[in-house]
């Protein structure tokens, strides 16, 4: 749901970079969910974060009317480091492999 929200608020590429959701981290009681973001290019990281963060509470209601969680967990945002470990490490492999 995070991505298609995103996908819709972000009208325009250009001013925040290309954002993905990787992934969502839901915590044991269901009350908080950290989504992690991966953002093109790395310039426009902070400038999306930013956005999505300002966003959360939109996010809420767009899930509370596309869902059926009951309550709906507070929503944070995150870049996802592990996401970009991975693709430097496919990068390196790519490099030796040449």
């Amino acid at each position: 749901m995070a991505g298609e929200f995103l996908a819709r608020e972000v009208a325009n590429p250009s001013v925040y970079g290309l954002i993905t959701v990787t992934r969502a981290e839901l915590s044991d009681d269901f009350r908080n969910v950290i989504v992690l973001l991966s953002i093109l290019p790395q310039t426009k990281e902070e400038e999306a974060l930013t956005f999505a963060r300002r966003a959360r509470s939109d996010l809420r209601d767009y899930v509370k009317e596309h869902s059926f969680l009951q309550p709906v967990p507070t929503i944070d945002f995150e870049i996802d480091y592990g996401e970009k470990n991975r693709q430097r490490v496919e990068e390196l492999t790519r490099k030796k492999s040449e």
